[in-house]
């Protein structure tokens, strides 16, 4: 049970401290924020057989796509968690440390640049967004946020 909810924690924080830096990016940069619809319409779709898409933005809308989406967004964040624990060990939480926290966030943007923007129509590594060089660093950097979450989060558990 206490891993159990080691890994919620961080998984939780995690995601949240992605959140809080989409709108601190917005409000900084005028970067927009992710649009976790499309996340959800991409996985309603997948429930009708269809796993890519020439754009998501312009697929038809699914029922309850953004509640999906935003779920779908803390469920990935806590299996991100679970997978860092399986790969370092629960004995990392008794004295978290950056490197491997930060690295693994990193590590995590093969599955957006793999998946998520291949099925959602922009190509592996973003290739078809209209800027892919600035998508990936905005990536790259949102799963580095995603490391660094996970560490504080880690911490929490004690």
């Amino acid at each position: 049970m206490e891993l159990t909810f080691a890994v919620l924690v961080m998984g939780v924080g995690a995601t949240w401290t992605v959140d809080v830096w989409a709108v601190v990016r917005q409000l900084l940069l005028g970067v927009p924020r992710p649009n976790y619809g499309h996340l959800g319409r991409w996985l309603g779709h997948m429930t009708r057989g269809q796993f890519l898409h020439k754009s998501i933005a312009a697929a038809a809308q699914y029922p309850g796509e953004a509640v999906i989406g935003w779920i779908a967004h803390y469920l990935i964040g806590i299996a991100f968690a679970a997978l860092l624990l399986a790969v370092t060990g629960p004995g990392w939480l008794a004295v978290p440390t950056i490197g491997p926290a930060l690295l693994f966030g990193i590590g995590t943007v093969l599955a957006p640049f793999l998946l998520m923007q291949p099925g959602m129509g922009a190509g592996i590594a973003a290739a078809r967004a209209p800027r892919p060089a600035y998508t990936r660093l905005q990536s790259v950097l949102t799963h580095a946020v995603f490391g660094l979450g996970l560490y504080a989060s880690a911490w929490l558990t004690h």
